[in-house]
Parts: C-alpha cells; structure tokens; sequence
C-alpha cells in the first residue's frame, strides 16, 4: 500500500469515526413522560423530563436506558421497569417495580417537549 493510500483510508475511517460521534436519532431530545400506577402501592403517578441522545435514555433521577431506532424503548428509574414505544411526537407502555417489597405496575405516557 503507497504513503498515499495509506492517508485516503485513514481519512475514510476518521470521517467514519466523526460520523458515528455525532450521529442522532429520530427521538434525540426533552421528553416528558408520565408514569401512572395502575396495580401496588407505589406513587400514584410521577413526572419524569428525560433525556434521548444518540440511542440512550438519561434524566435527574436514577434513569437509564436504551432506544431502538424503530423506536422500542427499555428503561431503569428508581429500580423499576419500564418498555414500550415511541413514535416522532410521543409514545406509551407498561412499567413494573416494587415500593416497600410490594409489587406496582402500570403504564406511561411521554410526549416530545
């Protein structure tokens, strides 16, 4: 391989690399999610702004996570559960955890803010 070669691939891959770094999702963004208990004796319902960047979930509170880019969505906050599905401006699913050893369950809703 010539000096030259060498320079055009290590740019292809640094372009590869730089592209990677900053690459987004549909769902990169604020979201307000709601989270309603339907089953146990957890909150009856609390209000988490979270953050999308590139494929993961983050907030304030103890939340992490994961979405794909069909927009399946699986998240950790405060221990418990959460998976479901968003779309361009919001999305739903169900959530499961435990207050005081007692099992809660119930649904969520977010919206883009």
């Amino acid at each position: 391989m010539t000096h030259r070669h060498t320079v055009v691939f290590g740019l292809i891959a640094s372009i590869g690399l730089i592209g990677t770094a900053f690459a987004q999702t549909p769902y990169d963004g604020l979201w307000n999610v709601v989270v309603l208990t339907k089953a146990g004796s957890c909150e009856p319902s609390a209000l988490y702004p979270l953050t999308i960047a590139d494929g993961r979930v983050s907030g304030v509170a103890d939340v992490s996570g994961t979405i794909g880019r069909d927009g399946f969505v699986k998240v950790s906050i405060h221990g418990a559960h959460a998976n479901g599905q968003l779309n361009g401006k919001g999305g739903s699913g169900k959530w499961n955890g435990a207050s005081g050893g007692i099992a809660c369950s119930g649904r969520w809703e977010a919206s883009r803010q």
